[in-house]
């Protein structure tokens, strides 16, 4: 973490506990939930500093330097904490280890989001000075403008010739809502429908209620209306080549949700159990693919997807020797040709849409489909899945046994 000097922090450190400094002997006990609830709050930045959060893990109450051992182990749960799934949407932050003063120290970097609210478990916490807090309806209110204002990604722009109307608001309240916030904070809320719409950002804004891309794919009723492109493409060939004869096909439209559920379906279908009675006394049943694997990749090119300035959807090509998945959109962000699809390297293009999924059930952690997706096909026989990108498109290629 090279732009805080061992003096800076030192300073830091003797200066105490502040709305952008959070102190931590160790990783034990409640520890991991209140940095996840302080990581959250420093990405909110609600007194807006536009400056980073520090959690040093090493550091005691009383300012003191500990003696907890910094190990790659500890490193690493802190590093996860970006991607497990508990903050959404997935905050940016650093994890970086320093000596000072002979002792050890962890040091999180938290960066401000540019797409607050940031909830932890459901709950938006901010920071009150030195404490950690739960913001108020009026807070979340100041975060809600404070995105208006901020660079956006294309999942919160505003589709103009949208409104209330074109979501499915039954599916927003009695599905979505539910998943996203614990029953105490739904019976503790006295927000009308317009500001919960905003609050979840799938609408621009309580007095503003024109649907978000984020709310047209997820609730809207019929978002190819609005999104042409955003639907998937099914075609089941009998041979390995697209010329080959057709013997399925389904363009797969709806909301998010429903996209993923009837391609689930129709991966499934095509799926066919081998049976074996010949080989042992006991039955043995085999598919041709691991579904999961198939599912999470299917899953990752949705989510990952461009949704901006094409028509284009994603292709599933089930042929008889491999399954070829294509989705618009290249590289992006911290994504690049050389690291696609590799261990480690993880970027949203479409965050609160990935936030979204993960709400529904559809994902369970971020970033980690395609390890997951390889894991499974190796114990299953198949050879390591391919995939590419390039400044337009993605693929994956999954080979048969």
């Amino acid at each position: 973490m090279s732009n805080f000097t061992d003096e800076e922090l030192l300073q830091i450190i003797k200066t105490g506990e502040s709305d952008t400094v959070e102190f931590k002997a160790s990783l034990s006990g409640s520890a991991p939930e209140r940095i996840w609830e302080a990581i959250c709050a420093f990405a909110n930045d609600l007194p807006d500093h536009r400056k980073p959060g520090l959690i040093l893990v090493g550091v005691k109450d009383d300012i003191t330097l500990g003696t907890t051992p910094i190990t790659d182990e500890l490193l690493r749960q802190l590093a996860d904490m970006k991607t497990d799934g508990n903050i959404v949407p997935p905050p940016s932050l650093t994890v970086d280890k320093r000596r000072l003063q002979g002792k050890e120290v962890a040091v999180v970097k938290v960066e401000p989001s540019d797409s607050p609210p940031v909830r932890c478990r459901g709950a938006i916490h901010i920071r009150t000075g030195p404490r950690r807090d739960t913001a108020t309806a009026q807070d979340e209110r100041i975060l809600n403008e404070k995105r208006r204002y901020l660079e956006r990604p294309f999942d919160l722009y505003p589709v103009l010739s949208s409104q209330i109307s074109d979501l499915n608001l039954a599916l927003f309240s009695y599905e979505y809502l539910p998943k996203a916030f614990s029953a105490e904070i739904l019976d503790a809320n006295d927000r009308s429908l317009n500001e919960q719409l905003a609050a979840t950002k799938m609408i621009a804004a309580a007095d503003d209620p024109t649907a978000t891309v984020l709310g047209i794919l997820t609730l809207g009723k019929n978002p190819q209306d609005f999104l042409p492109g955003a639907y998937v493409q099914f075609l089941r060939v009998d041979g390995n080549e697209l010329t080959d004869d057709i013997v399925d096909s389904l363009a797969v439209r709806g909301a998010i949700s429903d996209q993923i559920r009837r391609l689930d379906d129709k991966l499934i279908a095509h799926n066919r159990i081998a049976v074996d009675i010949i080989s042992g006394p006991i039955e043995k049943r085999t598919a041709l693919y691991p579904i999961e694997a198939v599912q999470q990749i299917t899953r990752n090119a949705i989510m990952h997807r461009t949704y901006e300035g094409t028509n284009a959807p994603v292709h599933v090509y089930w042929y008889n020797d491999r399954i070829e998945v294509l989705s618009p959109g290249g590289v992006f962000g911290s994504i690049t040709a050389e690291n696609f699809g590799k261990p480690g390297f993880v970027d949203y293009r479409n965050p609160n849409l990935a936030e979204a999924m993960r709400t529904f059930e559809l994902v369970q952690r971020f970033g980690v489909g395609i390890r997951i997706a390889r894991r499974l096909l190796a114990e299953a026989g198949h050879p390591e899945p391919k995939f590419e990108i390039n400044s337009t498109h993605a693929s994956a290629i999954i080979h048969a046994k």
